[in-house]
């Protein structure tokens, strides 16, 4: 058609100048311009004598074309006009190809040149997006032209820009329009000059100093793409041109692309070319290297035609697992990056389309992974063992599986690399050391990674765990020696280098505590070392803490080089561990300590006498003798009496040290018994010792001297108390506190002068006076355990304490103003009588009089401790020095004390409500002790201040939430206060608001417990606690218990349903606790029991405690199951979704299992009232488990109680509609009717009865219901004939033939199936309702076998564990006497024939695998195709057909969407429907899959279709319409244009008839079967496919 306007236009005048003046005048419309570039092609093409054409030529592209290009057409406004973006770039488009055009038309001055040179410096100092994209258009349109050899340099400069502007270097300010115009036209278009342009443009790129980085590879991976036909070598081209294989920058530009690019389109674009070299290599049959590295190590990439077929079958398989890992991916991802104003029509606003991308695919993944292990064999030598292929290739995978963001394919990325050595040898690689460091443990750092696999019990441990400990054993165990150092040094400092969650923290440092021992870590380790114990410290989850601290201690043991660090350097990493977390003495982990310091003690680093403050260390106890001497030394820097107490770090490494020389000593020296221990301790603590001997007796030791020595006495004696539960003292402990005491006096003396003699003056002697009575309190405890003696010094010192403070509390500043001096010695007068009062709480015996006040008691009554403590005056110099934190910011504020006033309780409350508003954290706990004391009194005169003091308090604690430390105690005090069952009777007599806002707090504890696991079982513990006590007195009526017994109510049915990340905390605290003694952390710390599960077990066990006798305890008991069935029905009611492991499922499940725990208590009396809802509940919709217990109650109940036999044949009379399924829970019952008759006399009409209901329902339509009736036919009428019962005799033949027909049932289909299957399940073959009855079955074994989840199973070994609440005796606490514990849950289900254990083999290599079809791009794009396709072919690197789909006729978005998706697929131009806004659509999104943002779509309205169907015939289509005619053609003989348009009809009505005359062909598809038409996606999907292949014929010139 275009040739067909420029021959009638030339036909009209002949002369081209008078033509071309016509169509350069007016607007400058894309029709126009387009006309005046098919003029100039025909002018061009025909050849003839061209006269004044050339100067014609000249003038259109100088007055006409560059200015249009340029904006300035005529010198007109330069915004071309109102039109969309789209106008504009045809305009451009067809300006561009004219002025080509022109240039080879004007012969004579290079006008080409010329017209490139004004272009170069347009673009060059261009700035706006519109004069760029002219610039590149002109270069674009002239670049062809020019000469080789004349314009040498000057292509050489135009090429370096064009590849400057592809690339990006222009900065940020370079527009998006011409540097895809560069990339996609410009670079192209110079890439056919060849010569000194290609060579420019590959030196451009190939550049050394060319800055390159991920950033940049998107850029460079465009333009190579784009010019990847001219980089690469062609097999017979004479021109030899440049071979990017060659290159190295070529090679890890596209490894970058493969691995590390963030968008698709820049992956695809990398692995085309690795394709295209391949294949070219291939063609070629040359070999060729390029190495890396500077010629060491394996090649980037070779090529050897001798190993043709096996370099053939790597990279396929390698482009294959690619291409199958993008698959993977959703197509959002890449529609995010391609988002721009080139695409005719784009949607980013709703993704929902493709949300069947990001459903895991895993399934597709895991065939292609042994392709994977194939690689590695491919790549490594047999012969010598060496890389032959760079494992960089290798890593690029990897990558591609850990930055994946389906968490899935990331795990099972890293799952796959960490069992590599277990199957493969592979050579040392420094590239897979990097890569470890790097990507590695980047992907290891996710917490998710380390979730327990489905089916995998609790407790055992993290798969990817485990494997990661065993491949870094495996990889270290490999590594020469001289890189293991750098590794793990390496592999250390990456745990500093970002924050870690606890979970990777715990699995890193428990790999490397697995390491083989070697020399590996100096100095330098160490420290990093420390950096991860405080990375360690970071998190809250304590026990991951403690057990990542014990591993890396362990790691340490294994891998330091002793004869590189000093034992100073050790003390510094030891210090750095938490004792009461993971080196508690008398744990393994000390012990291996202890083994490890004396087996090197002679090896370690002597440090020189400078650098370590004059230490020598020739042995372990000579650095310790010296350690401590120079720790008693005090230094200088520290005199003067207003220095701070010093923070106990250096006492914990000193005390450390000494215990840990103490113990090698004495491991050493095992057949020397005591003695030795006692003289290496003395020798250890003599300075000590002597400098605490002085205290009392020299009043000028230096205040820190006197500090440092009362935290090593303390930090001893705290650090050799052996760890774990029932540890006993050693002889080390026994020794140590002895030699301690014989320092007790000075000590003793020392402490009541410095708090009695007025010396405590300044704010930081507060500190100091805790640090006192601390001491003073562990010599107290000490003298208990040695005895207590009336003349004992620490004895001594109590009475005369005790006087000096109340003489200092009974001191009044009458007239004068007070000092801070006064007011600190006042605090410590008042913290010293408070622990005065705890020995006398201790040791009675020091109770005695003092000042002739009476009894410590009355003295403290009388006391004014309400009076507000005043700000001290400003004159004091010491006020003026240093405040204390807590003092008021205003002159008139107070600090009110919290000590208890006897006299005055609602005062002293208030003050204590005061107190909670300042106090810091660690402080609270006291005063809600103080507050739990005073409540009782004021419940029912002041119950408004009572409730306050609760609200107060409750806020007070919801603040300290995320205060992992001091959390759980103020906690616990809190219950005490709030909960306490004085308060909670009191409250519940009155029933005021009291009691409510009580039951209020309590449902907000329930409900801090959804996200704070543990807050509830405290709860628990102490209220069953308190009622335990309360019910064990004959009086006892659990009064508290029964007005709250919503709170059983609520432990009965708790457990919520985690979170992935909350369980997976859980998970690990499982496994650490399951490893035991074997894990120190294990020891030193006390099983929290915070689990969701003790709180139902502690619930339970108090139930079990309760006495059935006792009236009181029996109507609770009946109370709480009532309850419990109403809760059944509500849930039942509820419109929540009820699938299995649901919260609905768990919460049925616990209250069946409460209900089986109680029954034991139930009389006949109180079934009577529930029968009826337990009869109901069977016939509701249950999961399996539920089935079973209700099953087994009613079992229990006919067992114990025959009485209620009729209620249950009653279940049977309703219609099968009404019953449904549900009628099998009441026919499984009837299969144990042997039980159930035991307590029968008359044991025949019941047998009777039976039978006549299984044949009954052996008749039923149902299949599963005639299966059970079945298995309780036969089960019954076994008990018949062991009965010998005549009066059956007569249903013999019906039985006997029922039975015979269910066995023998012909094949092997489902039914036969079943039937052995039903027999084989436990509950009819294994399961007895009575032996089986305990708490083992009813928590454990049952949830086990019916498919509840495991966090519901709860083992008899946990109800014995928690040991809050004892444990009661009789059948429920025993052990099942069947065989039933020791079913799987597949026992009972035969599983099908012929399959497989699962996928313990694995898809072999060989295997076909599913893969996603990733077209390539081969070709180079046209330059004549409109401008949108041309960019979107650029951006997609693929090639468009010329196919148009017309669906403008169709109305259901389900086929609009599946269209949409089937001609993105195969490549379609254009789909055409009625109204864009169906894209919209849900049902549309759900086919398309986001197809419509890489389609372009254009809106014809069905009235407009003739006159489009005319146009597009006009432009050379071939208008096919999708019918059944009476002219139709077979779809089989049909041969399809290349420009074939495909008009689709109505799903109803087909194409209308005034369409059909419209059409160049109609085209129907062959069928064979009865229905008279296909679906229209259908038949659009056949036609759509047979042009793609007859169009992919046609071009490998095969026929079609």
């Amino acid at each position: 058609m275009d040739g067909v306007l420029a021959e009638v236009l030339l036909e009209q005048s002949r002369d081209p100048r008078a033509l071309f003046g016509t169509l350069c005048r007016g607007e400058a419309s894309a029709e126009r311009v387009e006309t005046l570039r098919f003029l100039l092609q025909r002018l061009e093409d025909a050849g003839t004598d061209l006269g004044a054409l050339p100067e014609a030529a000249r003038e259109v592209a100088t007055g006409y074309l560059v200015p249009l290009l340029r904006g300035r057409p005529g010198g007109a406004d330069p915004d071309p006009g109102p039109g969309p973006p789209s106008q504009r770039r045809r305009v451009l488009r067809a300006a561009g190809a004219a002025l080509r055009s022109c240039a080879r038309l004007a012969r004579g001055p290079p006008l080409a040149a010329a017209l490139a040179e004004e272009a170069l410096r347009d673009l060059r100092a261009g700035r706006c997006a519109p004069g760029v994209e002219a610039a590149v258009e002109v270069l674009a349109a002239v670049g062809p032209c020019l000469r080789p050899r004349e314009d040498g340099p000057l292509l050489e400069r135009v090429a370096q820009a064009a590849v400057a502007l592809a690339l990006g270097a222009d900065g940020p300010g370079s527009a998006v329009d011409a540097v895809t115009l560069a990339a996609a036209r410009l670079l192209p278009a110079l890439g056919q000059c060849g010569g000194a342009a290609l060579r420019a443009v590959w030196g451009a790129l190939a550049e050394p100093s060319v800055p390159w980085g991920p950033d940049r590879v998107g850029p460079e991976l465009q333009v190579l793409s784009t010019l990847a036909e001219k980089l690469l070598p062609q097999p017979g081209a004479r021109d030899v041109g440049p071979d990017a294989r060659l290159c190295g920058r070529f090679w890890r530009t596209v490894q970058t692309g493969l691995g590390r690019a963030e968008d698709a389109l820049t992956r695809k674009r990398a692995r085309y070319l690795l394709q295209r070299a391949v294949e070219v290599s291939s063609e070629l049959g040359a070999d060729c290297t390029c190495d890396a590295n500077g010629g060491t190590g394996p090649s980037l990439f070779w090529w050897s035609e001798k190993k043709k077929d096996e370099l053939l079958k790597f990279w396929e398989n390698y482009i294959l697992i690619m291409e199958t890992l993008e698959g993977n991916q959703s197509p959002c991802e890449m529609s995010v990056h391609l988002c721009t104003k080139h695409c005719l029509w784009i949607k980013v606003e709703n993704d929902s389309g493709a949300e069947e991308s990001w459903t895991s695919r895993i399934h597709v993944i895991k065939p292609v992974l042994p392709k994977l292990n194939n690689l590695f064999e491919y790549a490594v030598s047999e012969e010598n063992g060496c890389w032959l292929f760079h494992p960089s290739w290798h890593m690029c995978v990897y990558k591609r599986m850990f930055e994946s963001e389906n968490k899935i394919l990331t795990k099972e990325g890293v799952l796959h690399f960490l069992e590599l050595y277990e199957s493969e040898c592979l050579p040392f690689s420094p590239d897979f050391s990097e890569f470890i460091i790097g990507p590695l443990m980047d992907a290891l750092s996710e917490s998710s990674l380390y979730g327990r696999s489905p089916g995998q019990l609790v407790g055992s441990g993290s798969p990817l765990g485990l494997k990661l400990q065993k491949f870094l054993v495996t990889y270290v165990s490999l590594l020469p020696e001289e890189i293991k150092s750098g590794f793990l040094l390496r592999f250390l400092q990456k745990m500093t280098s970002r924050h870690w969650c606890a979970v990777p923290v715990l699995f890193l440092s428990r790999a490397l505590a697995s390491v083989p021992r070697c020399k590996a870590l100096g100095v330098e380790g160490l420290l990093a070392l420390r950096d991860v114990l405080r990375c360690t410290m970071v998190t809250h989850q304590v026990l991951l803490r403690g057990a990542a601290q014990c591993y890396l201690l362990q790691a340490a043991l294994r891998l330091v080089d002793v004869e590189q660090v000093s034992l100073g350097d050790v003390s510094a990493l030891l210090v750095s561990l938490r004792q009461e977390e993971s080196l508690g003495r008398g744990t393994m982990l000390w012990a291996e300590l202890c083994d490890w310091l004396r087996g090197n003690e002679r090896y370690f680093r002597q440090p020189s006498a400078s650098g370590s403050q004059g230490l020598q260390e020739a042995s372990l106890t000579t650095y310790v003798k010296n350690l401590i001497q120079e720790y008693v030394r005090s230094p200088a820097w520290e005199a003067g009496e207003g220095s701070l107490v010093p923070d106990g770090l250096e006492a914990r490494l000193t005390a450390t040290m000494v215990l840990l020389a103490v113990d090698v000593e004495a491991k050493k020296a095992q057949n020397s018994g005591k003695q030795r221990t006692q003289n290496v301790l003395g020798l250890f603590l003599d300075p000590l010792l002597g400098a605490l001997v002085k205290f009392s007796t020299n009043a000028y030791v230096p205040v820190p001297k006197t500090d440092r020595c009362l935290q090593l006495l303390l930090t001893l004696l705290h650090t050799c108390m052996l760890r774990g539960s029932g540890a006993q003292e050693d002889e080390v402990s026994i020794l140590l506190q002895s030699l301690l005491m014989s320092a007790s006096e000075s000590v003793s003396e020392f402490i009541l002068r410095r708090l009695t003699m007025d010396e405590l003056r300044t704010v930081s002697d507060l500190d100091r006076c805790h640090l006192y009575l601390m001491v003073l309190t562990e010599l107290i405890h000490l003298q208990l355990k040695l005895g207590w003696k009336a003349g004992a010094p620490i004895c001594r010192v109590i009475s005369p304490l005790k006087n000096a403070c109340i003489r200092h509390l009974q001191e009044t500043d009458s007239g004068q103003e007070p000092t801070l001096a006064r007011q600190i010695q006042r605090v410590t007068s008042m913290a010293t009588l408070a622990r005065v009062c705890e020995a006398i709480d201790l040791q009675p015996a020091l109770q005695q009089e003092s000042l002739n006040t009476g009894p410590l008691e009355r003295f403290l009554s009388t006391l004014p401790f309400n009076q507000t403590l005043q700000k001290p005056c400003a004159e004091d110099p010491e006020s003026s020095r240093r405040c204390h934190p807590l003092e008021p910011a205003a002159e008139e504020d107070k600090l009110e004390p919290s000590l208890p006033s006897v006299r005055t309780p609602a005062q002293t409350l208030c003050a204590a409500l005061d107190a909670l508003s300042i106090l810091p954290s660690d402080q609270v706990s006291p005063v809600f002790c103080c507050m739990k004391a005073l409540v009782p009194q004021l419940l029912t005169s002041s119950e408004s201040l009572c409730v306050e003091s609760f609200d107060v308090a409750w806020r007070v604690l919801t603040s300290l939430s995320n205060t992992q430390l001091t959390f759980w105690p103020n906690l616990r005090a809190f219950v005490q206060f709030v909960f306490d069952d004085t308060i909670l009777a009191t409250a519940a007599k009155t029933k005021g608001q009291a009691y409510f806002r009580i039951k209020e707090i309590m449902y907000k504890i329930i409900e801090m417990s959804a996200v704070k696991t543990g807050v509830f079982n405290t709860l628990m513990s102490h209220c069953c606690r308190s009622w335990l006590a309360s019910a064990r007195d004959p009086q006892g009526s659990l009064s508290s218990a029964r007005h709250y017994s919503e709170l059983i109510l609520e432990a009965c049915m708790f457990g919520t349903v985690f979170r992935r990340d909350q369980r997976l905390i859980q998970d690990v605290q499982a496994f650490i606790e399951s490893l035991g003694h074997d894990c120190a952390t294990n020891v030193v710390m006390e099983s929290t029991k915070k689990e969701d599960c003790y709180v139902r077990v502690c619930a339970i066990k108090f139930l079990c405690l309760l006495d059935g006798s006792n009236t009181a305890h029996k109507s609770f008991m009946e109370d709480l199951a009532i309850k419990l069935l109403d809760k059944d029905k509500q849930v039942n009611q509820s419109r929540a979704r009820y699938y299995q492991n649901s919260l609905q499922h768990r919460v049925k499940n616990r209250i069946w299992q409460v209900l089986l725990t109680l029954f034991p208590r139930f009389d006949q009396n109180f079934l009577n009232e529930i029968i009826d809802k337990i009869f109901q509940a069977g016939f509701a919709n249950n999961q399996a488990s539920i089935k079973y217990f209700i099953e087994w109650i009613i079992i229990l109940i006919l067992y114990k109680f025959p009485q209620f036999l009729p209620k249950f044949w009653d279940c049977f009379s309703y219609g099968e509609e009404k019953l449904k399924t549900s009628i099998c829970t009441f026919l499984s019952v009837l299969s144990h009717l042997d039980i159930i008759i035991q307590n029968i006399p008359e044991k025949r009409q019941v047998l009777k009865q039976a039978l006549l209901v299984a044949l009954q329902w052996g008749l039923s339509h149902n299949f599963s219901i005639r299966l059970y009736a079945l298995v309780a036919l036969k089960k019954v009428w076994a008990v018949c004939k062991a009965l010998y019962m005549e009066e059956c005799d007569a249903w013999t033949a019906l039985i006997e033939c029922s039975l015979s027909q269910a066995e023998s049932v012909h094949g092997t289909g489902n039914a036969k199936k079943n039937w052995q299957r039903i027999q084989d399940h436990f509950f009819f073959a294994t399961f007895h309702p009575l032996e089986d009855y305990c708490l083992e079955t009813i928590f454990y074994t049952l949830p086990r076998l019916s498919g509840v989840i495991e966090e519901e199973w709860i083992t008899l070994g946990r109800f014995s564990s928690f040991t809050d609440i004892p444990s009661g005796s009789g059948p429920l606490w025993c052990f099942s006497r069947t065989l039933l514990c020791e079913l799987n849950p597949g026992d009972w289900s035969q599983q099908d024939a012929g399959t497989g254990s699962g996928e313990a083999d694995g898809p072999s290599e060989q295997a076909d695998v599913q893969k996603k079809i990733i077209p390539w791009g081969h070709d180079l794009l046209d330059a004549d195709l409109e401008l949108a396709l041309q960019d979107r072919a650029a951006k997609l690197g693929k090639s468009i057909s010329r196919l148009i789909v017309v669906a403008s006729l169709i109305d259901k978005p389900t086929n609009l969407g599946g269209l949409c998706r089937t001609c993105e697929v195969f490549g379609a131009s254009v789909l055409v429907v009625s109204n864009l806004h169906c894209v919209h659509d849900k049902q549309f999104q759900h086919l398309s899959v986001s197809a419509e943002q890489w389609l372009p779509l254009v809106e014809v309205k069905p009235h407009q279709l003739p006159g489009y169907l005319q146009q597009k015939r006009a432009a050379g289509y071939t208008v096919i319409g999708v019918e059944q005619t009476a002219h139709s053609s077979d779809l089989v003989q049909f041969c399809f244009p290349e420009k074939s348009l495909l008009l689709l009809g109505n799903e109803r009505e087909g194409i209308p008839a005034n369409l059909l005359r419209q059409l160049d062909v109609c085209v129907e598809i062959p069928q064979q079967g009865v229905i008279r038409s296909l679906n229209v996606h259908v038949s659009g999907a056949l036609l759509i496919w047979e042009y793609t292949r007859q169009q992919l014929l046609r071009r490998a010139g095969a026929p079609s």
